[in-house]
């Protein structure tokens, strides 16, 4: 009778251990946005992220092609060769959050920022084109793409 008891007992245990688990929210995304990153072709060319701060110079995140959010460097944007494409277009961070197959290179050089009492790689842009206007979030801190925020957000 002892057993049948504790039988009993742990059913709904053994039937919730057997129970389909969905995944978190957003974890769904950030897995298809890991495969598409894996997915990626090689070649000479970074990806970069907009990343508009009202108060601060820097341009935003690159990364090599196939490398995790994590690997991207926050740049300044040296803009010799071509302007960034929101000063192109006479509308400074209008292009905020986008996506961006970038043309041109590291420089090796460092650059200071003022406002935010820090020193960046530099990025000579050649050329660039869009790849989304409207990516997934790559940020772990909740408002990050918020130009007004004075937080610098670091991506995952």
């Amino acid at each position: 009778m002892k057993i049948c008891s504790l039988a009993l007992l742990a059913l709904p245990f053994l039937i919730s251990a057997c129970a389909t688990v969905e995944p978190r929210e957003g974890q769904s995304s950030r897995i298809a946005m890991a495969e598409a990153i894996r997915a990626e072709p090689p070649g000479d060319y970074y990806i970069g992220r907009r990343y508009y701060k009202q108060d601060y110079k820097f341009w935003g995140y690159v990364r090599r092609p196939g490398q995790p959010w994590s690997t991207a460097k926050l740049v300044m944007m040296n803009e010799q060769t071509r302007l960034a494409p929101d000063r192109e277009v006479n509308k400074l961070g209008s292009d905020n959050n986008t996506e961006y197959k970038l043309y041109g290179d590291l420089s090796g050089q460092t650059v200071y920022e003022p406002a935010s009492n820090g020193f960046y790689p530099e990025f000579v842009l050649n050329s660039y084109e869009i790849r989304s206007v409207s990516p997934g979030n790559i940020y772990r801190t909740p408002g990050a793409t918020d130009p007004a925020r004075r937080i610098i957000a670091q991506p995952r």
